[in-house]
């Protein structure tokens, strides 16, 4: 059987990490969703970049947009807008056949409003408005201001795709604010059995910090290669393992189960960035080891490519709890702190995004100054 539909089998759900308007156009995107390979896709600005900065294939929507007399940011939030249409409507079968589980299309609120809470909030009740999909997910950034506006989401009924988790503690916000979102909404007296919910958990960013730090301790001499060895590419799964295991507890209790009575759903964790950045490390890396139920993993072509080649099916998310919890200790131990290394991630995320966005418009303005 193919490897990605055993994934599912065992409960976790292949979402793709990629969105360009040939994969809508072409019948690529239509075609992975038939074959039960793809159940989401999942887009932020970076991906919008490369996408519309790096082809033609939005010239000829440009030329049309200008003769409107549009600006550039108009421009670009029509691009985006229809192109997470189009993905919406060609996952609505799958969306209704799941039972509203999957099926989603994710688009990501402006960067620049991410420590802005009432920004971040109007900017999501924009996009959900804008793309009037059910099977849309607006993504809002799990920064210290976006959290309540996730709470004001999902108590609005809007579906939410938390991005640029790093840390256990946020994510242990991120997880209460969806409860107190849900029972907000049910006090309300409103249906909560369709709002849906992922909480993105960002993965090989955190190795690629924490390696870096072990490398550095080993090149000034204060730590032995064996154990420096002993813990590279270790800490961005233990921190997954550790994050799915505070997920189990809090959607087990009595308060989650009260609410699951009432129709509500799961917030999966979706593992994100995760295609290998370390050469050495194999390329299914990421995808082999954070494989259990109820999740989602979202990945780009290249990575669902391998995957399918290569990869290793097997359930090892609930298995080595104390190990991970003993390579973070030993971390912690060294000097790294894992709070410093996520909390500068996050920031990092933030400003990363925040950069694709700004280009992303340089782009669109300059297409649109060349044909004016």
């Amino acid at each position: 059987m193919n490897k990605i539909l055993k994934l599912h089998e065992l409960g976790q759900s292949v979402w793709l990490d990629y969105i360009r308007r040939d994969l809508l156009d072409t019948g690529e995107l239509s075609d992975l969703i038939q074959k039960g390979e793809v159940r989401g896709v999942t887009s932020n600005p970076t991906i919008f970049e490369q996408a519309i900065a790096g082809s033609d294939l939005y010239t000829s929507t440009i030329e049309k947009l200008v003769s409107k007399e549009l600006s550039a940011d108009e421009i670009l939030d029509d691009l985006i807008l229809t192109d997470i249409r189009m993905a919406c409507d060609q996952f609505t079968s799958l969306y209704e056949e799941s039972g509203y589980l999957d099926g989603y299309v994710s688009v990501e609120v402006n960067p620049n409003l991410a420590d802005d809470t009432s920004s971040t909030l109007a900017e999501a009740e924009r996009l959900w408005e804008a793309v009037d999909r059910s099977n849309v997910m607006i993504k809002i950034p799990a920064t210290s201001a976006g959290i309540p506006a996730i709470q004001k989401a999902i108590a609005a009924g809007i579906c939410v795709n938390v991005t640029l988790i790093f840390s256990l503690d946020r994510y242990s916000e991120v997880m209460q604010a969806y409860v107190n979102g849900l029972e907000e909404r049910i006090q309300d007296g409103k249906d909560v059995s369709k709002v849906a919910s992922v909480a993105s958990f960002f993965i090989s960013r955190i190795d690629s910090a924490v390696d870096g730090a072990l490398e550095v301790l080993r090149s000034e001499n204060l730590l032995e290669s064996e154990i420096a060895s002993s813990l590279l590419g270790k800490a961005a799964i233990a921190n997954a393992k550790l994050a799915y295991s505070g997920f189990s507890e809090t959607f087990s209790g009595p308060r989650f189960v009260k609410l699951q009575n009432a129709g509500a759903q799961f917030q999966r964790p979706l593992w994100a960035s995760t295609s290998t950045k370390n050469p050495n490390y194999p390329d299914t890396y990421y995808v082999d080891n954070l494989i259990g139920p109820k999740t989602v993993n979202t990945l780009p072509p290249h990575t669902l490519e391998a995957f399918r080649d290569h990869g290793e099916v097997e359930n090892r998310l609930e298995s080595g709890l104390v190990e991970a919890r003993n390579s973070l200790a030993k971390l912690e131990s060294l000097g790294i702190s894992m709070k410093e290394v996520t909390h500068k991630l996050e920031r990092e995320g933030v400003e990363k995004f925040a950069s694709s966005y700004h280009n992303l418009v340089d782009t669109v303005r300059a297409r649109v100054d060349s044909l004016q």
